[in-house]
């Protein structure tokens, strides 16, 4: 005197997968399908499930209705319209399912185990004492919750060549075929900045700007120098193109311009001063004879405390960058 019917919302464009195969593949064959309803989850993608309930009694019920089975509770809720079921009437009820974004990268999978696909669950109508609350008698109607990616192809079939579950799983099969591709395409800028290609494009990038880095900068430092090297080379052999190659190298902050040169962090002082100019200069004064450096310059570092600086690399940066004519002295003073 009482029947429970479900209805998917959202038409399976793939079968449930045998335990068996439990995470060995994602569309299995129509051979070995359980009979009941079927509906498809994808992660961040709500479905529904319409439960029609019908009381074909002269009286009416207290009803109360709940998901069971081995389906996480976080995942689903039910929508009921009331608690009365007058009689010789349907009453219609939503069971909503909504699983996270991150289902396929969160499973955590120890060695031998499989990615759960596919849970069995089942709709409870339990008929309810109004004064008690006590369970008087409890009828169930089974479903599976099949969890597959997203699927994209069967969106742009019309309506009616949805509803054929073999297009569906025959479309499944071009969209992992071409879909990495495509997918490849949508980032492929992330492939070609240095700060997020991966670690053996590096070379390649290396030597499309002409960069000759040392096997032993860290990867980091690595990244930012290729990703700088066109920045560097239109300042090379200048104090702004020293210093932008310094903080790369570092990490080391670059100041202010009104920041005095004894507080920066990196700071480069010409040292060289006008020189010997007849009838200006006076010996002893402010000018001698011999053992000058025309051309010198001091490049002071000042890092914070445990905070190492590679000295014998900082030369080969300097010798590399500056004018071949010119003299230099190296600081590093720890604040």
């Amino acid at each position: 005197m009482l029947s429970m019917t479900l209805t998917p919302m959202q038409l399976p464009i793939a079968t449930p997968t045998p335990p068996k195969f439990q995470g060995a593949a994602l569309d299995m064959p129509l051979e070995g399908l359980p009979q009941g309803c079927c509906l498809r989850l994808s992660p961040g993608e709500p479905s529904e499930l319409v439960v029609q309930v019908r009381n074909d009694r002269d009286q009416p019920l207290a009803v109360r209705l709940r998901v069971g089975g081995n389906v996480p509770p976080a995942w689903c809720r039910v929508g009921l319209e009331g608690n009365a079921l007058p009689p010789k009437r349907q009453m219609d009820a939503v069971v909503y399912f909504e699983i996270p974004d991150d289902y396929f990268e969160q499973q955590p999978l120890s060695p031998g185990a499989s990615l759960r696909l596919d849970y069995e669950g089942k709709v409870l109508l339990e008929g309810v004492d109004p004064e008690s609350g006590r369970v008087l008698w409890q009828s169930s109607a089974p479903f599976t919750l099949m969890v597959r990616p997203h699927s994209l192809y069967p969106r742009f079939l019309p309506d009616i060549y949805k509803e054929v579950d073999f297009i569906g799983r025959l479309l499944v099969i071009f969209e992992q075929t071409f879909e990495p591709a495509v997918q490849a395409m949508d980032v492929l800028w992330a492939h070609l900045d240095p700060l997020t290609a991966p670690v053996t494009l590096l070379p390649f990038l290396a030597y499309w700007v002409g960069w000759e880095g040392l096997p032993q900068w860290p990867l980091a430092q690595q990244r930012r120098l290729i990703r700088q090297a066109m920045e560097i080379y239109r300042f090379r052999g200048t104090r702004r193109g020293l210093r932008l190659y310094l903080h790369l190298y570092t990490g080391l902050p670059l100041d202010e311009a009104d920041t005095p040169a004894g507080d920066r962090h990196i700071a480069i002082e010409e040292m060289f001063t006008r020189g010997f100019v007849v009838g200006t200069a006076a010996l002893g004064t402010d000018a001698i004879l011999g053992g000058g450096r025309p051309y010198h310059f001091q490049v002071r570092l000042r890092p914070p405390a445990h905070h190492p600086i590679d000295e014998a690399l900082v030369r080969t940066i300097i010798e590399q960058e500056k004018p071949a004519f010119c003299t230099y002295t190296l600081l590093v003073e720890p604040r």
